[in-house]
């Protein structure tokens, strides 16, 4: 056992209190118990013990956990309907011809907020499958993710189309599989992603067809008065969003895009 330079200093005093008659014997002993008293905190102050039940290695747990974090920006494109209303979004201001109206954050964090409202249910069934029995001791991080996976895959199924399943599961030389819970996740999120794309495309490309005729409309009426030094798109730009404010066009695209889940 190494002693620190107080120690060492308590220590003689100490000694030397039990072995001077000039003081009590009664001190000498309680200054020698605080001197001689062992040291058990860790060094960086930390304590890697896991807490009482838990099972696994709790350095792992927080390097798995550390990892999920690191991917938590790919997990969120790739598992939930984030990348559906951010393209339909993106659709919707080049349709209206508004280049940086609404900026990039705010399409990204209503995208945000209207994933977390669909993803709430999803979240729900995670959390008591497997982090309350994480938080419980009965399994570790790795044994958490895969109790977590289930209610995911449901969610993702639900919305992949079959040709994109069949795609991968060709490619992955899988067999096919006899129920939907026997689908390996490495065949599900390619697909989901594929099907959330073209289906952002599609409500994006029906988006701009209104807007597509009030150009065709502006520019030939342009055209015939003989307006050719103006650009069309500079009336074009104010008539589209006077009708879009008009109709209320952001309650009815998010009110579709919520009912497109259900």
């Amino acid at each position: 056992m190494s002693w620190s330079q107080p120690d060492w200093a308590t220590g003689r005093l100490a000694a030397s209190a039990l072995i001077h008659p000039a003081i009590h014997p009664a001190w000498g002993a309680a200054i020698w118990s605080v001197g001689m008293r062992p040291r058990h905190l860790h060094p960086s102050g930390l304590n890697w013990q896991a807490p009482s039940g838990a099972s696994g290695s709790v350095p792992w747990n927080i390097v798995v956990l550390l990892t999920l974090l690191t991917l938590l920006p790919a997990v969120l494109m790739a598992l939930t309907p984030f990348a559906r209303l951010l393209v339909v979004f993106h659709f919707l201001r080049q349709a209206l011809g508004t280049q940086t109206a609404p900026s990039n954050q705010t399409l990204i964090g209503l995208s945000l907020v209207l994933t977390f409202f669909l993803m709430q249910p999803v979240g729900a069934s995670i959390y008591q499958a497997a982090v309350v029995p994480f938080q419980r001791g009965q399994v570790d991080a790795l044994g958490a993710v895969e109790r977590g996976t289930p209610p995911l895959r449901h969610f993702m199924l639900k919305f992949a189309r079959e040709k994109d399943l069949a795609l991968f599961l060709e490619l992955a030389q899988a067999p096919a599989p006899a129920r939907p819970e026997d689908v390996p996740m490495r065949v599900v999120v390619p697909a989901y992603i594929l099907s959330e794309l073209k289906t952002g495309f599609q409500i994006g490309a029906a988006l701009f067809l209104p807007f597509l005729v009030v150009d065709l409309v502006v520019a030939a009426v342009t055209a015939s008065i003989g307006m050719l030094q103006l650009p069309p798109v500079v009336i074009s730009t104010p008539i589209k969003i006077l009708l879009f404010v008009m109709v209320d066009g952001w309650n009815l695209v998010v009110g579709s895009l919520m009912k497109s889940f259900s």
